[in-house]
């Protein structure tokens, strides 16, 4: 197992004495492996589709590693360095869609990189992308966008097509929206919101139509539930769940790896840990729906 950190220290730093640990485990909590450690941060792994390898972000820059924890090589990505937690693989495996944390943009990039190439849209008023999903036939991307100036911001669900064009609003909320994420069979986008929250922060899990219609709500508890990603066989979601009283996704927190079935039924801790924000941003089943991939934050003692 790896334990050096080639990665370029850029943006939250570890506390002192923690350190990243790419890790599987198997859905029913059982198999828990560390292929990577890290004494910088890395985050948001997505498994490829064919099943041998991992995609990470740390530093701004994209990574690939073997799901055995060998041959850690860079995505080449250009200009483009400056990259956040929010990417996705197209259903082939053959393209890297990426947010850029320092424009906003989205970008797509060969998964065996290159210069990426530009699929969002410039607007008049601020605009911030942040990618979570693409549609199973890989001609859509649904994305978080913080809208407006200081002090009137506004978060919420769009979709655009993979290949660039018009950005679709799906939600017109003054309550934060999130992690917007396609079911396999395209019938549904899972996601989270304050929707329901009575107060400031009590996000919780819902789904609805890819057109926005048909929102239903899938968790109703005192903790603060994030990023449910649907398994890639229909039956199972994993999601993050933090202390009651959380505000946002932040990091350094003790949460909960959950597990439910794609109508909420079923909800059971898979795994707890030291983690939060970069542990689960972006989907990570294996392709085979028996296991995913998280990174957790432990703090030596």
């Amino acid at each position: 197992m790896p334990s050096s950190s080639p990665f370029t220290r850029k943006g939250r730093a570890l506390l002192p004495g923690q350190h990243s640990e790419l890790t599987l485990i198997d859905a029913d909590g059982s198999g828990r492996q560390v292929i990577l450690t890290a004494d910088e941060i890395i985050e948001a792994p997505n498994w490829t589709p064919d099943g041998t390898a991992l995609i990470f972000n740390a530093g701004g820059e994209i990574w690939r590693i073997g799901i055995d924890g060998t041959r850690l090589t860079r995505i080449e990505t250009g200009m483009i360095r400056d990259l956040n937690n929010d990417h996705v693989l197209s259903p082939d495996g053959q393209t890297i869609y990426l947010s850029n944390q320092k424009d906003g943009a989205l970008y797509a990039v060969g998964i065996d990189g290159g210069e990426p190439r530009l699929v969002s849209n410039a607007h008049i008023t601020p605009f911030h992308y942040y990618l979570h999903g693409v549609s199973p036939d890989g001609t859509t991307l649904s994305y978080v966008a913080v809208e407006g100036p200081a002090g009137a911001k506004r978060i919420n669900i769009f979709t655009i097509p993979a290949a660039g064009g018009p950005d679709t609003r799906l939600t017109d909320a003054s309550y934060p929206n999130d992690g917007p994420e396609y079911s396999p069979d395209g019938q549904w986008l899972y996601f989270n919101a304050e929707r329901a929250a009575k107060v400031a922060g009590h996000a919780q899990c819902f789904r609805m139509k890819p057109d926005g219609a048909g929102i239903e709500q899938l968790t109703f508890d005192e903790r603060v539930n994030w990023f449910p990603h649907p398994s890639p066989d229909g039956q199972s979601v994993v999601y993050i769940s933090f202390p009651p009283g959380t505000l946002g996704h932040p990091p350094d927190k003790d949460v909960i790896l959950r597990f439910m079935r794609p109508d909420g039924s079923g909800q059971r801790d898979i795994v707890s840990l030291f983690g939060g924000q970069g542990t689960i941003n972006v989907n990570s089943w294996a392709p085979d729906s028996r296991r995913f991939a998280y990174v957790a934050y432990p703090v030596a003692r």
